[in-house]
């Protein structure tokens, strides 16, 4: 832990804004690092100017083999194109646009020169593709659309990303992400050329159009939630949208829809001055930290005695994919708590839902979500770590919510057809408020009462050391190479290799027993492993479920 976590920072704690665009632009890759090649993650392509990891080249490049991928796929309908507030943001946006220009594809970006969510791309691309319509979802045929999201969602402000979502509105399977680098990384070791228009060309070309993301996804939210009930209930609502792309979208939904709503904090700023540092002292916009959420959460605790301002007050993270939820009585949420709350009110508020469809969870997120679903009689869905794992479901209505254990969600529209097929930050946090208005309670108390009914966890992540062949070995273990028969005191039920709810890969080992379970996955960018663990028998078995998790893990890998 960091000494300074959860307070302001400092001056030289931010990054040189100039510093790091320049970069963009003069730093040329060296691709005999393989940390300066393109490399799609679970949610795109991501690194810094300063590392050579994120520089013009790289974005000129991932943006024609996305041409080049499209094509080949008969991909011929408009692509959304949109940015977050990190440094880098805008100028990789305009990079893309000036090569999408060039190579004639219908792009449409945003109506007010400005920021758009993640979810919002999501939204515009599948409504294009026909969702909210008798016809639904198109993923077939001439005519669909696609996009792209220029975001590091909520890494440090020296970073930049760039994220690929098809035709389903959803982040780019593997298959995809895979061929997409690939042919990038080609161009960039040929060196060769690519097509591009100068940007004041490519922004007047005919077929780049403005689009109006935030009308197009604020009215239609009443297709999801109850916003009556909020309003009708006069729950205060404050929203932090942390610098992020959502800054204009909470004032428009408080006035849309006459919500007794307050914009916390609407400042954006690339360095992020105004941020308490994470626990590992770097500036993060994790609205799941406590840490980075410290500024709101002592808003929320109020000064002098005084009573908490809101109801409830939410944070959302740079691209708005993520939400934290902060309550006067419980403080910031776990976020597996709140999926578990948010699972069951949802189970038993949405009548028109398909009877027979699952909930979605990944596969390192709590076992109350477990009990919860199976008490609504409900059919759960496990899957590895990466929203992508969710859009099949989503999209055709087999699965009502997918969530993630790192406060990613989203769930279908009332009448039990696609929302989105990413992650919305916005639309978790509105629940929130629609819980409190309908329940009388808070997330909080809901989440006591689910304790009470299924008995109270302990959860936590901690990282432990691994060079990358150590990395490379973890992610193609076979249930064989552990050799232990107990954990923590209790019979193994269960070795893990690949998700139960749809067989894929976890990329990792997730070991369970009838009172707790571990799951072990190497880290993309650090040189450790990562364990996530959880017992339903109190903090000190947890403890020792890490101890013996980290103790199979490396007997494995030295086998």
């Amino acid at each position: 832990m960091h000494e300074r976590a959860g307070q302001v920072a400092r001056p030289e704690d931010l990054i040189d804004v100039d510093q790091v665009v320049s970069a963009y632009y003069d730093r040329t890759p060296d691709l005999d690092d393989p940390a300066q090649q393109v490399v799609f993650g679970t949610s795109g392509h991501r690194g810094s100017s300063l590392d050579g990891a994120f520089n013009e080249a790289h974005i000129v490049a991932t943006t024609a083999a996305i041409v080049e991928y499209r094509r080949s796929e008969g991909i011929d309908g408009p692509l959304y194109l949109g940015r977050d507030t990190h440094a880098l943001s805008e100028p990789a946006w305009r990079t893309a646009i000036e090569v999408l220009a060039a190579a004639g594809v219908e792009t449409r970006i945003d109506a007010r020169d400005s920021y758009t969510p993640t979810p919002a791309i999501s939204h515009s691309i599948l409504r294009d593709n026909g969702a909210g319509t008798t016809g639904g979802v198109r993923i077939e045929g001439p005519g669909r659309a696609d996009g792209i999201v220029v975001t590091p969602s909520h890494n440090p402000p020296r970073d930049g990303g760039f994220k690929y979502n098809p035709p389903h509105g959803g982040p780019a399977g593997s298959e995809a992400t895979s061929l997409i680098a690939a042919r990038a990384n080609e161009i960039l070791r040929t060196g060769e050329s690519v097509d591009r228009l100068s940007f004041e060309q490519a922004v007047a070309a005919e077929h780049v159009r403005k689009n109006d993301f935030l009308t197009a996804y604020i009215d239609d939210l009443v297709s999801v939630l109850d916003l009556e009930a909020i309003r009708g209930a006069g729950v205060r609502i404050g929203a932090d949208p942390l610098g992020g792309a959502a800054v204009e979208y909470w004032g428009a939904i408080a006035e849309r829809y006459s919500l007794d709503l307050t914009v916390v904090n609407d400042q954006v700023d690339p360095r992020w001055s105004f941020m308490t540092l994470d626990g590992d002292g770097k500036i993060r916009m994790d609205c799941s930290s406590p840490h980075a959420m410290a500024s709101l959460r002592t808003v929320m605790a109020g000064s002098d005695g005084t009573a908490a301002p809101f109801d409830v007050a939410t944070g959302n993270d740079a691209d708005a994919d993520r939400h934290g939820i902060v309550t006067p009585d419980g403080g910031l949420m776990n976020p597996n708590h709140y999926l578990a709350v948010a699972i069951d009110y949802l189970l038993g508020h949405r009548s028109s839902w398909p009877a027979g469809a699952a909930v979605g969870k990944t596969l390192v997120s709590s076992g109350l979500i477990d009990k919860v679903v199976a008490a609504q009689g409900r059919t759960l869905l496990e899957v590895p770590v990466g929203f992508k794992h969710f859009v099949p479901g989503l999209l055709d209505g087999s699965v009502v919510f997918g969530g993630e254990e790192s406060a990613g969600a989203s769930f279908l529209r009332t009448d039990g057809t696609v929302w989105t097929t990413d992650k919305d930050g916005i639309l978790l946090a509105l629940l929130a408020a629609e819980i409190i208005a309908v329940t009388g309670r808070t997330p909080s108390q809901l989440h006591g009462a689910l304790v009470e009914q299924h008995g109270a966890s302990a959860y936590a992540r901690v990282d432990a050391p691994a060079d990358r062949a150590q990395k490379a070995k973890l992610a193609k273990l076979s249930p064989e190479d552990v050799e232990a028969t107990e954990l923590a005191g209790d019979g193994i039920t269960a070795k893990l290799v690949q998700a139960p709810g749809n067989g894929e890969a976890i990329g990792g080992l997730k070991v369970t027993t009838d009172h707790a379970w571990f799951a072990a996955r190497p880290s993309g960018t650090e040189d450790v492993y990562k364990i996530y663990a959880e017992s339903f028998r109190g903090d000190e078995h947890l403890a020792r479920v890490q101890a013996e998790a980290k103790q199979v893990v490396d007997t494995a890998l030295q086998g």
